[in-house]
């Protein structure tokens, strides 16, 4: 048996021998060696031939082309055609409301509606007691009759005083008569007396001659004066019957009985009773809806206090409020499509316009925005404008106050100034 070689371990050579080597872990006996490291693996990049990028730039080509006449075709339907049409959703449903109030005062004697129910313009709404107005009615009647009376004795009057004033002038006539007469016995008493006087200082005529040609003087004098004060006063009554008479014609002058103004005034009296016992029953000015009942059975109201609302619905109209800048062309009479919120698109109203209101929302807002300030921010203003509703087509599809609607307004017509 030959004995065995002992094996010699080979040289390492410098440039094999790492720099550094780290210190082995100890090796675990149960412990299994790390796996090694992936290497990656390069992928080879796809060089496209010329077939695909011809393909692709005929896509891009074709789809550019699309985008311009896209722009193109939404530039001529913009020009020719949409910028014609304006729209907000800045709209809503409106109407004049009929207030009820009572013209009377009085207690309420019936009510015969509620809210929500639809009436007819005519009905009865509400009935006030009408036995106060009854009695003033019947007072206005009798002062009427009275004021009728009292001018009929004013035109008979007026014949009586033409009778007293020809009366007072016999008695001026008469009395001047009886003043001529005073004056002759006054001249012949005065001669009388002289003559006597003459005749006394010869003795022809008695002591008793002369004292009665005195007193016939005196006498005669006296009447005289009897008869100038009867004259005056004669002549005093003519001119108060003359002014009685015409007193008495300027109450008539002009007009007849009918017309004369006292009986005016009293049959004005006696038809405004007639009226306000008419108005105890209130009734419904036009077609339309209750709201707002506020009247109760029994309540004793005033002149003008609120009852109640009638809301005509057939006479609705939109008030549209467009933004400033969107009104250069609209005008007066210019057709108008409308939808409700409540139908959607699938009813349609056909309106006009009809007005613009006289000024924004801000300017008649409660509190006005005061613009005069070093924090001005521009804001753009809203102005309503009113538009008509055809009242066939809210008969088919009646709308309530305050409803949301949708508006269009064609500018291609002029419409009217």
């Amino acid at each position: 048996m030959s004995a065995s070689t002992p094996s010699v371990p080979a040289a390492i050579s410098p440039s094999q021998t790492p720099a550094t080597s780290p210190a082995p872990a100890p090796a675990s006996a149960s412990a299994p060696a790390p796996p090694p490291a992936p290497v990656p693996v390069p992928v080879p990049v796809p060089v496209p031939n010329q077939a695909s990028l011809e393909r692709r730039n005929k896509l891009l080509l074709g789809l550019a082309v699309v985008v311009v006449l896209c722009a193109v075709g939404f530039g001529a339907y913009w020009v020719l055609f949409g910028s014609y049409f304006i729209s907000t959703d800045n709209a809503y449903a409106a109407v004049e409301v009929a207030q009820i109030t009572p013209s009377v005062s009085g207690t309420i004697q019936e009510v015969r509606v509620t809210d929500t129910q639809s009436v007819k313009k005519g009905d009865i709404l509400v009935v006030i007691d009408p036995k106060d107005a009854t009695l003033a009615l019947a007072q206005a009647q009798a002062e009427l009759g009275r004021a009728t009376r009292r001018v009929k004795s004013y035109v008979a009057n007026d014949s009586g005083f033409t009778a007293q004033v020809a009366a007072r002038d016999a008695e001026e006539k008469r009395a001047a008569a009886q003043l001529s007469s005073a004056e002759a016995d006054f001249d012949r008493a005065r001669v009388d007396l002289k003559r006597r006087e003459a005749l006394t200082a010869s003795g022809s005529v008695s002591g008793d001659e002369l004292t009665r040609a005195k007193n016939a003087y005196a006498s005669a004098q006296a009447n005289l004066v009897s008869a100038k004060a009867s004259i005056a006063q004669a002549h005093a009554n003519r001119s108060a019957t003359i002014g009685l008479k015409e007193a008495n014609a300027a109450l008539i002058a002009g007009v007849d009985e009918a017309h004369n103004p006292e009986v005016a005034l009293a049959r004005a009296k006696f038809e405004q009773a007639q009226l306000d016992l008419e108005r105890t029953v209130i009734r419904a000015p036009v077609d339309g809806v209750v709201a707002k009942r506020q009247v109760q059975l029994g309540q004793r109201v005033q002149a003008g206090t609120p009852l109640m609302s009638v809301v005509p619905i057939l006479d609705m109209h939109v008030d549209a409020n467009f933004k400033e800048g969107q009104l250069e062309k609209v005008r007066i009479g210019q057709p108008v499509t409308l939808h409700a919120d409540i139908y959607g698109d699938s009813v349609t109203y056909q309106g006009k316009v009809v007005g613009f209101s006289g000024g924004s929302g801000a300017a008649f807002a409660a509190i006005p925005a005061q613009n005069a300030t070093g924090n001005w921010i521009k804001v753009v203003q809203r102005l309503p404008v009113r538009i008509s509703l055809d009242s066939t087509e809210l008969e088919h599809n009646p709308l309530k106050v305050g409803l949301s609607m949708a508006v269009t307004i064609d500018t291609r017509t002029h419409g009217k100034d």
